[in-house]
């Protein structure tokens, strides 16, 4: 016997509403239970000095880490851009217009302080950049 004429599609050919709340209803929960577990068990405990203080770097090291994997690797393989500078053939490995919108974002963030500037500008050049260079 043929295994999808036996199967049977539940999401795609089942138009019962019942069945779209209940997985609402379910997706909800499944967001909502993460997020409330660890302010249920941490909001009348005291957390360690070193704890709090180690937390405070996650936010930086998480965005790190996705910006420097979109500025180093395409698809899980390194990026390399040829170009030539002052008559040399140089090898970048990473995106040359990533590469350059960040070091403008960089010293915007430094001086600015803000990290809603930084994200807008970072865009609008990393546009700009991808679309001349």
């Amino acid at each position: 016997m043929d295994f999808l004429s036996t199967s049977t599609v539940v999401a795609a050919a089942n138009h019962d509403y019942k069945f779209h709340i209940l997985v609402i209803i379910i997706a909800a929960l499944a967001a909502f239970v993460p997020r409330y577990f660890p302010i249920l068990f941490f909001t009348n405990r005291k957390l360690p000095e070193w704890f709090n203080e180690w937390m405070k770097y996650i936010p930086v090291s998480l965005f790190a880490s996705l910006v420097a994997q979109r500025l180093f690797l395409d698809s899980y393989k390194v990026v390399t851009d040829k170009f030539t500078l002052f008559g040399h053939q140089l090898i970048l490995y990473g995106h040359l217009d990533h590469i350059i919108a960040g070091l403008f974002v960089l010293l915007i963030a430094y001086f600015t302080r803000s990290m809603v500037l930084s994200v807008i500008l970072g865009l609008i050049l990393v546009f700009i950049f991808a679309s001349f260079i």
